[in-house]
């Protein structure tokens, strides 16, 4: 007797929307893996509804199942029900621990992922390791983006450690476009012309206005740049909050420093992630200043795909995804204030290192930062799960 096909429900937070150009990096990531995963078998995405989009709809083959979000509870009960229906193989909950758990009651026999994304829902603020212990002994395996954070829930769940793998992220490379080649260049131009920035070095920041991504770090660096680089411009691409532009207090001093150098700091408030990779191709270098915590950081690759040499810290998974010396340059937390700018200005001042780390940078993507390939390992990890359990 032949095996049903196997399938997956990925389970969303409900926090955003998905599909959408406002949502998290969560939804994001899902979006992506999702629309390769459907090469090798059914997806189901279980999401939050919003008013303009249908309770199901079919996007690239991906059946979307939408439902109301009146707090997590309601929320996981009305997903409960859809999966009732869809009798998949694999159900993957994203982020949530405490979804799966409530999972594991309701449908003991069916193979449960949890994909942590941050160390945001595995903090003590957020759970207690009593709590999280519970929720990962729910799971079949857990599935993180970093050896940086797949040591941190080991460390926290010691009897559960073997369950925890590590599956880098990817990056969409017919989107996000080398700016060394003849396209390129061409729309790099054009866009630069556009904006009237032809004859400025550009330094680009995408990402949430928060204090732990190290924006304040950046705008120091700034007043040293320009003193060495004057045609130096600072772009910053993002808010406070996803698809919002509220200021924060925070982001109100950013603005504050920001002003004292008007010709050389521009911020861009949040957009929609499908206006980034024009955003990339203009830039010479991109700036990753965040404090240390970061599990993996999407931009990194958006930069390296793009042909960008970047200059970050040595924060969490980024020490993974960026090789010192040879796609950009790593910084020590603790040296920031000498090290940051130092580079950077190395980086503007040599358009043959920019280009040797940017081609550099694109084929580290291809081989190890693709959605092609995360989805193959994916898929790889879940047909093994699915005669046995994959771990004791």
């Amino acid at each position: 007797m032949s095996q049903k096909p196997m399938s997956v429900a990925i389970v969303t937070p409900g926090s955003f929307p998905i599909p959408s150009g406002v949502s998290s990096s969560v939804e994001q990531v899902v979006e992506k893996m999702a629309s390769q995963l459907i090469k090798r078998m059914p997806v189901y995405v279980l999401g939050r509804k919003p008013s303009y989009q249908p309770v199901r709809e079919i996007r690239n083959g991906v059946s979307y199942i939408r439902v109301r979000y009146r707090g997590p509870t309601i929320y996981r009960d009305e997903v409960r029900k859809h999966i009732a229906k869809l009798k998949p193989t694999i159900i993957q909950v994203e982020n949530r621990p405490r979804y799966v758990r409530f999972l594991r009651r309701c449908y003991p026999k069916v193979r449960l992922s949890l994909v942590l994304h941050s160390t945001s829902f595995i903090s003590k603020s957020s759970i207690s390791n009593k709590d999280l212990r519970a929720c990962l002994r729910a799971a079949d395996v857990v599935i993180v983006n970093s050896d940086f954070l797949k040591n941190i829930v080991q460390a926290k769940a010691p009897a559960y450690a073997h369950k925890v793998v590590t599956h880098y992220l990817g990056v969409d490379v017919s989107r996000f476009k080398s700016r060394w080649s003849e396209e390129g260049i061409q729309s790099r131009n054009q866009f630069l012309q556009q904006l009237g920035y032809e004859n400025r070095k550009i330094i680009l920041f995408v990402g949430r206005l928060i204090p732990k991504k190290g924006i304040d770090h950046l705008l120091n660096a700034m007043k040293l740049i320009i003193t060495k680089e004057p045609t130096a411009l600072l772009i910053l691409i993002g808010s406070a909050f996803y698809g919002s532009h509220r200021l924060t207090n925070y982001v109100k001093n950013l603005h504050r420093v920001g002003n004292t150098m008007p010709n050389h700091v521009r911020f861009i408030p949040y957009i929609s992630h499908s206006e980034v990779p024009k955003w990339f191709q203009i830039a010479d270098v991109v700036a990753v200043p965040s404090d240390e915590g970061e599990a993996f950081g999407l931009v990194n690759v958006e930069a390296m795909a793009s042909g960008i040499p970047v200059v970050a810290t040595r924060s969490g998974g980024i020490q993974e995804v960026i090789t010192d010396g040879t796609v950009g340059y790593l910084v020590h937390p603790r040296n920031i204030k000498e090290e940051f700018p130092h580079y950077l200005l190395l980086l503007l001042a040599d358009e043959e290192l920019r280009r040797r780390m940017g081609k550099q940078g694109i084929q580290r993507v291809q081989q190890h930062f693709t959605w092609e390939k995360a989805a193959e390992t994916r898929h790889d990890l879940y047909s093994r799960m699915r005669g046995k359990r994959l771990f004791i």
